[in-house]
């Protein structure tokens, strides 16, 4: 995981896209991201997509096999929503059983978000901008 984590930053950074949050694990992965080449963005991911996929299974003797589902892209609303998304993005290891607390998962952007926001504001934010119901329908194991 550690090796796509560093691959999907460097992806989002070489698209002009504004990372503001990201999560990966074993069978999904997150990212908040700001950009103006939304179709750049998503054909590059699904390249990354096949690169892994192609990669894993030579690994796992298992070529066709599908790693990836899909990539869906969703606008953001509102600078509510926004926030909301990012505490949705920090909290999914924990939601999914993987952390007990956001900071404790290495393939993630929340450690860093905690350390440069200061632990008063995130909790702040967590409380003013609840991720509710999020990811409901969407976002299941």
């Amino acid at each position: 995981m550690s090796m796509f984590s560093a691959a999907l930053c460097d992806l989002f950074s070489g698209e002009t896209a504004d990372l503001y949050a990201w999560c990966v694990l074993p069978n999904h992965w997150h990212a908040l991201v700001g950009t103006e080449t939304l179709s750049a963005l998503i054909k590059s991911i699904g390249k990354l997509h096949g690169k892994t996929s192609f990669e894993w299974n030579g690994q796992d003797g298992q070529r066709g096999r599908r790693c990836w589902f899909c990539c869906a892209d969703r606008r953001i609303r509102s600078e509510a929503h926004f926030y909301a998304v990012r505490n949705y993005i920090h909290h999914n290891p924990v939601k999914h059983g993987y952390v007990d607390r956001w900071e404790e998962r290495s393939f993630s952007s929340a450690a860093g978000f905690l350390e440069m926001t200061g632990r008063d504001e995130v909790l702040r934010q967590w409380r003013e901008f609840p991720v509710l119901n999020m990811g409901e329908k969407w976002d299941i194991d």
